[in-house]
Protein backbone atom coordinates (compact mmCIF):
# COMPACT_ATOMS: atom_id res chain seq x y z
CA UNK A 1 0.00 0.00 0.00
CA UNK A 2 1.39 3.63 -0.79
CA UNK A 3 2.02 6.08 1.93
CA UNK A 4 0.04 9.65 0.98
CA UNK A 5 0.48 12.70 1.85
CA UNK A 6 -2.54 14.46 3.33
CA UNK A 7 -2.80 17.98 4.41
CA UNK A 8 -4.01 18.64 7.92
CA UNK A 9 -7.25 19.72 8.11
CA UNK A 10 -8.29 23.18 8.62
CA UNK A 11 -9.78 22.57 12.30
CA UNK A 12 -6.57 20.61 13.30
CA UNK A 13 -6.16 22.77 16.03
CA UNK A 14 -9.10 21.13 17.89
CA UNK A 15 -7.08 18.07 18.27
CA UNK A 16 -4.75 19.54 20.69
CA UNK A 17 -7.83 21.18 22.66
CA UNK A 18 -7.23 19.29 26.22
CA UNK A 19 -10.69 18.02 27.50
CA UNK A 20 -13.26 20.79 28.89
CA UNK A 21 -14.35 18.81 32.01
CA UNK A 22 -10.63 18.80 33.05
CA UNK A 23 -9.62 21.85 32.48
CA UNK A 24 -12.40 23.30 34.35
CA UNK A 25 -11.10 20.97 37.41
CA UNK A 26 -7.83 21.55 36.97
CA UNK A 27 -8.28 25.70 36.68
CA UNK A 28 -10.73 25.32 39.40
CA UNK A 29 -8.20 23.22 42.00
CA UNK A 30 -5.21 25.71 41.09
CA UNK A 31 -7.84 28.48 42.42
CA UNK A 32 -8.55 26.94 45.41
CA UNK A 33 -5.14 26.22 46.19
CA UNK A 34 -4.37 29.68 45.09
CA UNK A 35 -6.85 30.74 47.97
CA UNK A 36 -5.42 28.28 50.19
CA UNK A 37 -1.95 29.49 50.03
CA UNK A 38 -2.55 33.30 50.59
CA UNK A 39 -4.90 32.59 54.02
CA UNK A 40 -1.68 30.07 55.45
CA UNK A 41 0.37 33.98 54.66
CA UNK A 42 -2.11 35.40 57.17
CA UNK A 43 -1.42 36.49 60.54
CA UNK A 44 2.08 37.91 60.26
CA UNK A 45 1.00 41.95 60.65
CA UNK A 46 4.04 42.61 62.78
CA UNK A 47 6.90 40.69 60.40
CA UNK A 48 4.79 42.45 56.86
CA UNK A 49 5.28 46.01 58.33
CA UNK A 50 9.00 45.16 58.91
CA UNK A 51 9.71 43.91 55.73
CA UNK A 52 7.68 46.90 53.98
CA UNK A 53 10.46 49.66 55.80
CA UNK A 54 12.56 47.84 54.39
CA UNK A 55 11.22 47.40 50.53
CA UNK A 56 10.83 50.91 51.18
CA UNK A 57 14.25 51.94 52.11
CA UNK A 58 15.88 49.92 49.37
CA UNK A 59 13.69 51.44 47.22
CA UNK A 60 14.83 55.10 48.10
CA UNK A 61 18.53 53.66 48.05
CA UNK A 62 18.81 52.22 44.76
CA UNK A 63 16.60 55.52 43.66
CA UNK A 64 13.53 54.27 42.25
CA UNK A 65 10.65 56.48 41.36
CA UNK A 66 8.73 57.68 44.34
CA UNK A 67 5.07 55.69 44.33
CA UNK A 68 3.72 59.27 45.54
CA UNK A 69 4.46 60.53 41.73
CA UNK A 70 1.54 58.08 40.30
CA UNK A 71 -0.44 58.15 43.07
CA UNK A 72 -0.62 62.30 42.73
CA UNK A 73 -1.80 61.84 39.49
CA UNK A 74 -4.57 60.01 40.97
CA UNK A 75 -5.84 62.48 43.51
CA UNK A 76 -6.17 65.78 40.88
CA UNK A 77 -9.91 64.17 41.15
CA UNK A 78 -12.48 61.64 43.06
CA UNK A 79 -13.61 60.78 39.88
CA UNK A 80 -9.85 58.90 38.53
CA UNK A 81 -9.39 57.60 41.72
CA UNK A 82 -12.39 55.73 41.90
CA UNK A 83 -11.77 54.82 38.48
CA UNK A 84 -8.57 53.27 39.25
CA UNK A 85 -9.48 51.20 41.75
CA UNK A 86 -12.50 49.99 39.86
CA UNK A 87 -9.80 48.99 37.60
CA UNK A 88 -7.96 47.17 40.52
CA UNK A 89 -11.04 45.24 41.61
CA UNK A 90 -12.90 44.43 38.48
CA UNK A 91 -10.36 43.84 35.75
CA UNK A 92 -7.94 41.49 37.54
CA UNK A 93 -9.22 37.91 37.66
CA UNK A 94 -12.22 38.65 34.73
CA UNK A 95 -9.26 39.70 32.04
CA UNK A 96 -7.38 36.65 32.71
CA UNK A 97 -10.18 34.16 32.58
CA UNK A 98 -11.68 35.80 29.23
CA UNK A 99 -7.60 35.36 28.03
CA UNK A 100 -7.67 31.70 28.97
CA UNK A 101 -11.15 31.00 27.73
CA UNK A 102 -10.11 32.58 23.90
CA UNK A 103 -7.17 30.78 24.44
CA UNK A 104 -8.97 27.54 24.77
CA UNK A 105 -11.45 28.15 22.32
CA UNK A 106 -9.16 29.47 19.26
CA UNK A 107 -5.54 28.80 20.36
CA UNK A 108 -5.58 25.81 22.30
CA UNK A 109 -1.99 24.67 21.99
CA UNK A 110 -1.35 28.48 23.19
CA UNK A 111 -3.96 27.73 25.89
CA UNK A 112 -1.86 25.04 27.42
CA UNK A 113 1.38 26.73 27.49
CA UNK A 114 -0.27 29.83 29.12
CA UNK A 115 -1.88 28.14 31.58
CA UNK A 116 1.42 26.22 32.54
CA UNK A 117 2.83 29.72 32.92
CA UNK A 118 -0.03 31.38 34.82
CA UNK A 119 0.14 28.20 37.40
CA UNK A 120 3.68 28.01 38.11
CA UNK A 121 3.93 32.13 38.20
CA UNK A 122 1.66 31.93 40.78
CA UNK A 123 3.17 28.82 42.42
CA UNK A 124 5.91 30.73 42.84
CA UNK A 125 4.42 33.90 44.05
CA UNK A 126 2.91 32.02 46.82
CA UNK A 127 5.39 30.62 48.09
CA UNK A 128 6.98 34.23 48.41
CA UNK A 129 4.56 35.44 50.13
CA UNK A 130 4.66 32.61 52.92
CA UNK A 131 8.79 33.51 53.15
CA UNK A 132 8.29 37.02 52.55
CA UNK A 133 5.16 38.76 53.87
CA UNK A 134 4.87 42.28 52.94
CA UNK A 135 2.32 45.19 54.14
CA UNK A 136 1.56 47.21 50.96
CA UNK A 137 2.21 51.06 50.83
CA UNK A 138 -0.96 51.89 51.79
CA UNK A 139 -0.41 50.45 55.65
CA UNK A 140 2.70 52.64 55.49
CA UNK A 141 2.80 55.69 56.87
CA UNK A 142 6.07 56.43 55.90
CA UNK A 143 4.75 56.54 52.37
CA UNK A 144 2.44 59.21 52.74
CA UNK A 145 0.42 57.46 50.58
CA UNK A 146 -3.44 57.51 50.50
CA UNK A 147 -5.57 54.23 50.89
CA UNK A 148 -7.41 55.28 47.72
CA UNK A 149 -9.87 52.25 48.34
CA UNK A 150 -10.94 53.35 51.67
CA UNK A 151 -11.15 57.01 50.70
CA UNK A 152 -12.74 57.26 47.07
CA UNK A 153 -13.97 53.21 47.16
CA UNK A 154 -14.50 50.53 45.70
CA UNK A 155 -12.55 48.83 47.99
CA UNK A 156 -12.14 44.50 47.64
CA UNK A 157 -10.61 44.14 51.48
CA UNK A 158 -11.20 44.93 54.57
CA UNK A 159 -10.13 45.58 58.28
CA UNK A 160 -6.83 43.38 57.72
CA UNK A 161 -7.30 42.34 61.34
CA UNK A 162 -10.39 40.51 60.72
CA UNK A 163 -10.50 39.75 57.31
CA UNK A 164 -11.11 36.30 56.24
CA UNK A 165 -10.86 36.27 52.91
CA UNK A 166 -7.85 37.73 51.48
CA UNK A 167 -4.41 38.21 52.80
CA UNK A 168 -3.93 41.79 52.65
CA UNK A 169 0.37 41.49 53.33
CA UNK A 170 0.97 38.92 50.32
CA UNK A 171 2.38 42.22 48.02
CA UNK A 172 5.41 40.59 46.60
CA UNK A 173 4.98 39.51 44.30
CA UNK A 174 1.96 41.87 42.33
CA UNK A 175 -0.03 38.94 40.73
CA UNK A 176 -2.05 41.27 38.93
CA UNK A 177 0.90 42.76 37.63
CA UNK A 178 2.21 39.50 36.53
CA UNK A 179 -0.79 38.16 35.15
CA UNK A 180 -1.59 41.13 32.92
CA UNK A 181 1.81 41.22 31.66
CA UNK A 182 1.28 37.40 30.65
CA UNK A 183 -2.12 38.11 29.13
CA UNK A 184 -0.26 40.63 26.89
CA UNK A 185 2.78 38.37 25.67
CA UNK A 186 0.39 35.80 25.79
CA UNK A 187 -1.87 37.63 23.01
CA UNK A 188 1.02 38.81 21.16
CA UNK A 189 2.54 35.39 20.64
CA UNK A 190 -1.06 33.79 19.88
CA UNK A 191 -2.04 36.60 17.25
CA UNK A 192 -0.61 38.31 13.88
CA UNK A 193 -2.56 41.18 13.69
CA UNK A 194 -0.08 44.45 13.34
CA UNK A 195 -2.00 46.15 16.20
CA UNK A 196 -0.98 43.41 18.59
CA UNK A 197 1.33 45.00 20.63
CA UNK A 198 -0.80 47.54 22.12
CA UNK A 199 -1.70 44.46 24.50
CA UNK A 200 1.37 45.63 26.53
CA UNK A 201 -1.37 48.95 27.47
CA UNK A 202 -2.97 46.04 29.76
CA UNK A 203 0.44 45.58 32.09
CA UNK A 204 1.31 49.28 31.75
CA UNK A 205 -1.97 50.46 33.10
CA UNK A 206 -2.09 47.89 35.67
CA UNK A 207 1.29 49.00 36.62
CA UNK A 208 0.24 52.48 37.18
CA UNK A 209 -2.97 51.47 38.96
CA UNK A 210 -1.61 49.36 41.21
CA UNK A 211 0.98 51.73 42.18
CA UNK A 212 -1.19 54.36 42.01
CA UNK A 213 -3.73 52.78 44.40
CA UNK A 214 -0.70 51.89 46.84
CA UNK A 215 -1.49 48.78 47.06
CA UNK A 216 1.75 47.89 45.57
CA UNK A 217 5.31 48.92 45.27
CA UNK A 218 7.23 49.50 42.24
CA UNK A 219 9.83 46.24 43.40
CA UNK A 220 6.82 44.45 43.80
CA UNK A 221 6.18 44.74 39.89
CA UNK A 222 9.81 44.04 39.20
CA UNK A 223 9.61 40.61 41.40
CA UNK A 224 6.46 39.37 39.42
CA UNK A 225 7.93 40.72 36.21
CA UNK A 226 11.55 38.11 37.08
CA UNK A 227 9.13 35.26 37.62
CA UNK A 228 7.70 35.85 34.66
CA UNK A 229 10.50 35.78 32.35
CA UNK A 230 11.93 32.95 34.76
CA UNK A 231 8.89 30.59 33.64
CA UNK A 232 8.90 31.73 29.78
CA UNK A 233 12.29 30.69 29.77
CA UNK A 234 11.13 27.19 30.90
CA UNK A 235 8.07 26.86 29.65
CA UNK A 236 8.16 27.08 25.80
CA UNK A 237 4.88 27.37 23.48
CA UNK A 238 4.48 23.95 21.88
CA UNK A 239 3.65 25.52 18.03
CA UNK A 240 6.03 25.33 15.21
CA UNK A 241 6.98 27.50 13.01
CA UNK A 242 4.28 27.40 10.86
CA UNK A 243 1.62 26.81 13.82
CA UNK A 244 0.67 23.23 13.46
CA UNK A 245 0.50 21.43 16.10
CA UNK A 246 3.79 19.24 17.03
CA UNK A 247 1.53 16.09 17.53
CA UNK A 248 -0.08 16.91 14.09
CA UNK A 249 3.63 17.91 12.38
CA UNK A 250 5.18 14.33 13.72
CA UNK A 251 2.77 12.83 11.94
CA UNK A 252 2.10 14.96 8.65
CA UNK A 253 6.44 14.49 8.58
CA UNK A 254 6.13 10.92 9.05
CA UNK A 255 3.88 10.54 6.44
CA UNK A 256 5.62 12.65 4.08
CA UNK A 257 9.23 10.89 4.69
CA UNK A 258 7.07 7.17 3.80
CA UNK A 259 5.78 9.10 0.37
CA UNK A 260 9.71 10.28 -0.39
CA UNK A 261 11.11 7.06 0.41
CA UNK A 262 8.38 4.92 -1.62
CA UNK A 263 8.70 7.42 -4.58
CA UNK A 264 12.67 7.69 -4.12
CA UNK A 265 13.52 3.97 -5.97
CA UNK A 266 15.22 3.62 -8.73
CA UNK A 267 13.82 2.21 -11.31
CA UNK A 268 15.11 -1.39 -10.93
CA UNK A 269 14.15 -1.43 -7.91
CA UNK A 270 10.29 -0.53 -8.65
CA UNK A 271 10.13 -3.20 -11.10
CA UNK A 272 11.51 -6.00 -8.80
CA UNK A 273 8.82 -4.98 -6.63
CA UNK A 274 6.21 -5.16 -9.66
CA UNK A 275 7.45 -8.69 -10.33
CA UNK A 276 7.05 -9.85 -6.55
CA UNK A 277 3.56 -8.31 -6.39
CA UNK A 278 2.60 -10.54 -9.75
CA UNK A 279 4.06 -13.68 -8.25
CA UNK A 280 2.19 -13.44 -5.27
Amino acid sequence: MNARTEPAPAGSDAIARPPLVRELLLVAGLFLVYKLGRQLATGHIGEALHNAHRVWDFERAVHLPGEGAVQSLLLHGDGLAHLANTYYAAVHFPATVAFLIWLYLRRPVHYVWARRVLAAVTAAALVLHLLFPLAPPRMLAATGLVDTARVYGPSVYGDPATDSLSNQFAAMPSLHFGWALMVAIGLIVATRSRWRWLWLAHPLLTLLVIVGTANHYWLDAIVAAALLGLALAVIRPQTPSRGTPVSLRSRHRTASAAGRAQGSLVPAQRDEQALAGAGR
